[in-house]
């Protein structure tokens, strides 16, 4: 198989934005955000972050569905478990987390279309930190659009400085195979809610460290993650990192949830524009909503770019993607349970390299709270760190 294909490589190097990596601020160096809440005043809704010190922040809307993004220098967060999940007045709910280095991001989900009353920030007072107060108000819709598109417009608002974006050209290759594995969700994206808690994005990240220690005792595997923190990562940065790399086999992790509590077991995604079942369809769908649950703007994305077409290239690449999910399930069906049809099909965004064996793991449910109970264990984590090992094992055994 051709492993790169000059079109591919030029649509992929004009669209990467991969920022430089900057070492991380140690925890003393960092705000650290004590507290967020939310006071509904009728007309008004109140959104109050408390922080031990001063802090800048940007606030900007988008569209479909409606957010109100507010950026923060990079900060350590200290809230209760289960912060965000709920709203009031015209908040939702929120999510919040690391966006970029350097940027932590706070994502409001709203009922209704919403404007910016005032913002201010409060000194300490009355036992309370330091405290940027955002008064929301409903607004029309025709007056919501033009407030995103001012902005698109103007883009003069105080944002923090973004690092230039760095071109990136697939490696030259190394001896033994390279291995990109893909810890799902991160950072001001959270993923599914486990029925005790658990947060998708820790579980994802525990199981790729766990497969990064395994490969790499074997000797005969590169393995990069595409990230080592909780940190937010776009689907497309997802893809250009294996391509970056010059990857062979690509490997995205995950665990959803669903709503009957009863359903358990794992299962291997591999890439079909037709999803071989309305489950795969809806999971699908809600995985490569993760741009858009982050408060990135998609407004100018180019469509060619975001709807990548199966062509004869991918075609060649699914059917590898097929063995290896076909031997992955095998594995996976030694370490425990396994849904009854457990090679799926669905068209998820971060399979989509042309050129590269792409396979997405659901590793289980985290709305069972036995499968959760699991998936927290280290123990488990690295049986499943085992089962993916053997499979590649044999998987490389087959192309030689």
């Amino acid at each position: 198989m051709c492993r790169y294909f000059s079109v591919f490589a030029l649509i992929f190097a004009l669209v990467a934005a991969l920022a430089p990596p900057r070492p991380a601020l140690a925890l003393g160096d960092k705000t650290v955000i004590t507290g967020v809440r939310i006071g509904d005043h009728g007309a008004t809704t109140r959104f109050v972050i408390e922080a031990d010190k001063k802090l800048t922040f940007r606030i900007f809307t988008l569209a479909s569905p409606y957010r109100v993004v507010i950026d923060l220098p990079e900060v350590a967060w200290r809230l209760l478990p289960g912060a965000g999940g709920t709203g009031r007045g015209l908040i939702e709910g929120f999510r919040f987390g690391l966006f970029a280095p350097g940027k932590s991001r706070v994502v409001l989900d709203m009922r209704s279309p919403v404007g910016v009353k005032k913002s201010f920030m409060l000194d300490p007072a009355d036992g309370y930190g330091y405290r940027v107060v955002i008064d929301l108000t409903k607004v029309s819709r025709k007056t919501y659009m033009e407030q995103v598109k001012a902005v698109n417009r103007s883009r003069k608002v105080a944002a923090l400085p973004m690092p230039a974006p760095k071109m990136s050209r697939p490696e030259k290759r190394r001896a033994g195979r390279v291995i990109v594995i893909d810890p799902g969700h991160g950072g001001v994206d959270p993923g599914t809610t486990g029925y005790r808690g658990s947060r998708e994005k820790n579980i994802t990240l525990a199981v790729a460290r766990a497969v990064k220690a395994r490969l790499e005792a074997k000797g005969r595997y590169r393995v990069v993650l595409t990230r080592e923190r909780d940190i937010f990562l776009r689907l497309r940065s997802r893809v250009e990192t294996a391509r970056s790399a010059g990857a062979d086999l690509f490997i995205s992790l995950h665990a959803d949830a669903l709503k009957n509590r009863k359903v358990h077991g794992a299962a291997v995604y591999t890439l079909s524009e037709v999803s071989s079942d309305k489950e795969a369809a809806e999971l699908a769908a809600r995985e490569n909503k993760a741009d858009v649950i982050a408060g990135v703007d998609l407004t100018h994305e180019n469509p060619v770019v975001a709807n990548i077409l199966i062509d004869l290239a991918q075609r060649e690449t699914m059917n590898y993607s097929a063995q290896f999910a076909t031997l992955l399930v095998a594995q996976l069906r030694r370490t425990g349970k396994t849904l009854r049809n457990a090679h799926r099909f669905a068209g998820f965004a971060v399979l989509k390299a042309p050129d590269i064996p792409s396979v997405l793991i659901e590793m289980g449910y985290l709305s069972n709270p036995k499968e959760e109970r699991l998936l927290r264990q280290p123990a488990y984590q690295r049986k499943l760190a085992d089962a993916i090992a053997r499979a590649m094992d044999r998987y490389f055994e087959a192309r030689k």
